[in-house]
């Protein structure tokens, strides 16, 4: 009875265990979703207010988010075009670490535009503004060069694809064609040849010449070997064969010889 109540004990601790290590990860799994909701939304009220900036102030304090727009719009389409593509090709990972090198200069940058914003000297401000979009334009130009580069590697991929996949269905279009069978080509020699038109040429100019050597009122006459060759001929159609002459079968009966009482 100790035992049992030993082992049921230890399975509600289980459960009880199992159920707190659930809990703590799904409370754990609803705060980054709700951190990352916060951020998005973040991001999303900031790139309003800086286009807003952009388009409606002028002077220092529109350069400045200009330059703030341009650097955030940049670095986060080379961050979603890096994170896709190295989803599908383990070969853009390095090109993943570099921009989070370039990521580290962009966030400085932003932060350095994002104080100068507040800054009530704008003569100084103005002054330094030369060398902030000379420093904007190397990071963006180095996120666009890796953005396009993986653009173009996964497009030349999907060409060679699409190449292969081509090729393959040309072959099994051929291989579906398979009852087209060539015309077969006359052979030299046969009757139905040049060679068969040459030798029925010749026969029928050899019996136009024969007629025309006869003259006309003559008859032909057979010669001494044609005459008697014509009558065995015509001896043999008529006088019918002794059937116990003629080879047989191997399943053929031997003819009787015909008795008389």
């Amino acid at each position: 009875m100790a035992s049992v109540i030993l082992i049921l004990g230890l399975l509600f601790f289980a459960f009880v265990a199992l159920g707190v290590y659930a809990g703590v990860k799904a409370v754990g799994a609803a705060k980054r979703g709700v951190d990352r909701t916060i951020s998005q939304a973040r991001h999303t009220v900031e790139e309003t207010t800086l286009r807003a900036k952009s388009y409606g102030q002028t002077g220092v304090g529109g350069e400045l988010a200009q330059l703030r727009l341009a650097l955030r719009t940049s670095m986060r389409a080379t961050q979603e075009a890096l994170q896709a593509g190295a989803a599908e090709d383990a070969s853009l990972a390095e090109s993943l670490g570099l921009f989070q090198r370039l990521s580290v200069h962009g966030h400085e940058l932003d932060d350095e535009l994002k104080k100068l914003e507040r800054e009530p000297d704008r003569a100084t401000v103005a002054s330094l503004l030369p060398s902030l979009k000379q420093r904007t334009e190397r990071i963006t130009h180095s996120a666009d060069s890796l953005r396009w580069a993986a653009r173009d590697r996964a497009r030349q991929f999907s060409e060679d694809s699409l190449d292969a996949l081509n090729a393959q269905i040309d072959v099994e279009a051929g291989a579906l064609r398979h009852w087209t069978v060539e015309p077969d080509v006359p052979v030299r020699g046969q009757g139905g040849g040049p060679q068969g038109d040459t030798s029925g040429r010749s026969q029928s100019q050899g019996q136009g010449q024969s007629h025309r050597s006869q003259e006309p009122g003559q008859e032909q006459r057979p010669g001494p070997g044609q005459g008697s060759g014509a009558d065995e001929g015509a001896a043999r159609a008529i006088t019918a064969a002794d059937p116990r002459r003629q080879a047989g079968y191997p399943w053929q009966k031997a003819p009787r010889p015909e008795t008389t009482n």
